[in-house]
């Protein structure tokens, strides 16, 4: 940007401001600056973001510059573009009329509820005392209730509540923190709430309410909850058989919960919280954060098992007036049935609710777009986000390449899609898995909302290559050219995107299973790779899964179908839990479907690979949720330190580097062709687990306990991934897919990269599950030459 010249006393500028700035209290910043430097002039929303135009003396328009670029928290300016104008003698400056339109302007992720405003709720002599709809300029709502941009009140959820002459007023007063604040609202102009009983009839009203459902809360009652993005169930934390019945009522036996706690205090008192896990808690996203755990008084069966917990705080001025009233923890989960996506209207809850919940604290604020709450931990140091909800979505990714218009529509299971153009891809928010009719209801809407919101007309559309995910055939229903990404190349280019990185590298994309480019299923791979292509050159043994998906589900099954692979069909001499877990007439007709090729597909997959040995342990036979073997052996590995790994050769041809020119990659030569089919399978390394799982059961056999085996599980994954990029001469690895949201396999795969002096890089912002699946669709589709002449075998 090149400031205008300084000729004469007094001058006129243009300043077009992109960035996180509508929303955010920008437009008041900007007024009070320049109201401050005496200029004259405007400001106003465009479909761009904000446009400026500033007259007066040259040194106070520099120094607006330097103020813009100072924005404060939560704005964000990232480009600023200016040019001269002739000057008007305009003598004020004000706040202009929105420009309508479409543009790239982007919402806000919604932000917590901020001090001054949870003082006045807390304020018994304030006219907002005990109003749950309070926010300003610096907190409140605002993805979950944008309907379009710029970002004015006709175009949000409040454009059905006029603002009485004393909110009026403060929306007019440039000194006051609800300065052009869209969301204004009171006592006797905003939203209201009502708690209804099981059949939809109002029970109370207003402050009535809060105090009824908390003496509900007190004695053992399951509330549904309408809060910022969606519903939530809300029980008493130190209740178990009010926790059990919510388990029960809502088919969750297992899977642990997440806990909000009145204050952070009453964190630190169950928790092990570090400065950077304390700032996540208290900071504008408010997100769910996996802690250590205390001793602590919560309920046997919140997080059965866990040596963490998924912690949160008031994140809202109803939760907070909620909690204040209780002074007690209480479990805040989503507000569905297992596997259906969020309720976001009163008449859903009840309807799918019912069952569930004993009471319905509901309002009458639209939510406009349902919002689960962000997942995160901190991992190696730094922040990882696991799910990308309320707080962090929508994530602008900025990248040169994303100039065509793109709609990415992700996987199946934790959908979400991304949009490119502009200069940028956008990663959308968790819409969860597309089972079923509901969930591909909230799919189909995001794919109409999302390129709107984002500004971008798409051109063509990127899906995964697996032909019969939901959101493959909805790409292919959407009469568009659709170009379809290899399951694990997106993993690895999603890391690529995320941290702006070009060329080649050596990507580990460790998940549950994807499709391969062999029609095979995938899942320890390692790919030598750039945006464009890949190479797969190094794989886990592959090993059956008898029954098919139904393994994914089961890992007796996986365990069974890598004993299989080791032993053959005779298991007769082994006593292990998973062949306890079958009956015999069961376990002799999975090994039959095995040796005859029936539903029994091989796979390379890691993730499998996980369930197999906790199956073997003991942990888990059978999964009430995703991951949950896989949780039940790092969690055991987390009680010992780190210990030496089992062995695991690598075995087969290394790639054929001898002729081909070297990419700034690698220390060798290397050619990133695509994967090719057939032939080229035979020219790459393959990690035997069979030392491993020998030495594994030997241990077993000899009464090792559980978590050291764990332990040893979890640092030979670490010890394989370097020994290939050794092997390979890689300087630049990407850790990519769902097994790394394990922390415990990521820092010591980390750890152990650097210390040979590998650059390692993983999922931060983004998901390393296939909730960022999208954004490397998106990232591939922009980098991709065109079809016709690309060589065959590439993704396509």
């Amino acid at each position: 940007m090149v400031r205008p010249a300084v000729q004469s006393a007094v001058r006129r500028v243009c300043v077009n401001v992109s960035g996180a700035v509508q929303g955010v209290g920008f437009r008041p910043y900007v007024y009070r600056l320049a109201t401050a430097l005496e200029l004259s002039g405007w400001v106003r929303n465009t479909p761009h973001g904000v446009q400026i135009e500033a007259e007066g003396d040259p040194a106070a328009l520099d120094a607006l510059l330097d103020g813009l670029r100072a924005a404060p928290a939560p704005a964000r300016v990232d480009g600023l573009e200016c040019d001269l104008r002739a000057p008007t003698g305009a003598v004020a400056f004000t706040v202009a009329p929105s420009q309508p339109g479409a543009g790239p302007a982007l919402p806000l992720p919604d932000l917590t509820v901020c001090a001054d405003c949870l003082a006045e709720i807390r304020d018994p002599a304030g006219r907002r005392f005990d109003y749950p709809f309070t926010s300003c300029c610096r907190c409140g709502p605002r993805y979950s209730i944008v309907a379009g941009l710029p970002y004015d009140r006709a175009r949000t959820a409040m454009a059905g509540f006029s603002m009485c002459p004393a909110c009026a007023a403060e929306y007019a007063d440039p000194a006051d923190r609800r300065f052009h604040h869209q969301a204004n609202a009171c006592p006797h102009c905003g939203p209201r709430l009502s708690l209804q009983d099981a059949t939809g009839t109002a029970q109370a009203r207003d402050r009535a309410a809060l105090d009824a459902t908390a003496d509900c809360l007190r004695a053992g009652g399951i509330l549904a909850l309408m809060g910022i993005g969606g519903f939530q169930l809300l029980v008493d934390g130190r209740n178990q058989a009010a926790v059990a019945r919510l388990r029960a009522r809502k088919r969750r036996p297992d899977k642990p919960f997440a806990v909000m706690f009145p204050d952070i205090e009453a964190v630190q008192a169950a928790c092990v919280l570090t400065p950077d896990e304390r700032a996540l808690l208290a900071g504008p996203a408010a997100p769910i954060v996996l802690l250590a755990r205390r001793a602590d008084r919560l309920a046997p069966s919140v997080a059965p098992g866990q040596m963490r917990l998924g912690a949160l705080l008031p994140y809202s001025p109803l939760h907070a007036l909620l909690l204040d009233r209780l002074g007690f923890p209480v479990v805040a989960t989503s507000g569905n049935r297992a596997g259906e996506p969020l309720c976001t209207t009163a008449a859903d809850a009840q309807a799918r609710l019912a069952g569930i919940a004993d009471v319905f604290l509901v309002h009458d604020r639209p939510i406009l777009r349902a919002l689960d709450d962000s997942l995160v931990q901190m991992t190696a140091g730094r922040l990882q986000v696991l799910r990308l909800g309320r707080g962090y979505a929508p994530l602008a990714v900025n990248c040169s390449e994303a100039t065509e218009p793109v709609l990415a529509l992700g996987g199946h299971l934790k959908a979400a899609l991304a949009v490119g153009g502009d200069g940028r891809f956008v990663l959308g928010q968790h819409l969860g898995d597309l089972d079923n009719s509901a969930a591909l209801a909230g799919f189909d809407a995001a794919v109409r909302d999302t390129p709107v919101l984002a500004g971008v007309r798409p051109a063509r559309l990127a899906c995964d290559a697996h032909p019969d995910y939901a959101s493959s055939l909805r790409a292919a229903g959407l009469g568009q050219p659709v170009q379809r990404v290899q399951h694990h190349h997106a993993h690895v280019v999603t890391v690529m995107a995320e941290h702006g990185l070009g060329g080649d590298l050596l990507g580990v994309a460790f998940d549950g299973a994807g499709l391969g480019s062999d029609g095979a299923l995938w899942g320890g791979e390692f790919l030598l790779a750039s945006r464009q292509r890949f190479r797969r050159v190094a794989w886990l043994r592959p090993f059956p899964l008898p029954g098919g998906e139904q393994a994914a589900r089961e890992p007796r099954r996986a365990a069974l179908g890598l004993l299989y692979a080791r032993f053959g069909p005779d298991l007769s001499a082994f006593d292990l839990p998973p062949l306890r877990a079958f009956s015999p007439a069961e376990r002799r007709a999975l090994l039959s479907a095995v040796e005859r090729g029936i539903n029994a597909p091989l796979t390379s997959s890691v993730g499998r690979l996980f369930d197999a040995v906790a199956a073997l342990l003991g942990l888990c036979q059978r999964m009430s949720f995703e991951g949950q073997a896989a949780l039940a052996l790092q969690t055991a590995a987390e009680a010992v330190p780190p210990l030496a790994p089992y062995p695991v050769p690598l075995v087969g041809m290394d790639p054929d580097f001898s002729v081909i020119p070297a990419h700034a990659g690698f220390q060798h030569p290397v050619q990133l062709d695509g994967m090719a089919q057939g032939g080229d399978e035979e020219r790459g390394l393959i990690a035997d687990w069979q030392p491993w799982v020998d030495a594994l059961l030997a241990d077993l056999a000899a009464g090792v306990s559980t978590p050291l085996i764990a332990g040893r599980f979890h640092a030979t994954l670490a010890a394989l991934i370097v020994s290939v990029a050794r092997r390979l001469g890689a300087r630049r690895v990407a850790l990519a897919g769902g097994c790394f949201q394990n922390r415990l396999l990521l820092e010591l795969t980390a750890a152990c990269l650097a210390d040979v002096g590998v650059a390692v890089f993983w999922p931060q912002q983004v998901p390393p599950g296939d909730g960022g699946l999208a954004l490397g669709q998106a990232a591939v589709c922009a980098a991709q030459v065109p079809v016709a002449a690309r060589p065959v075998g590439e993704t396509d």
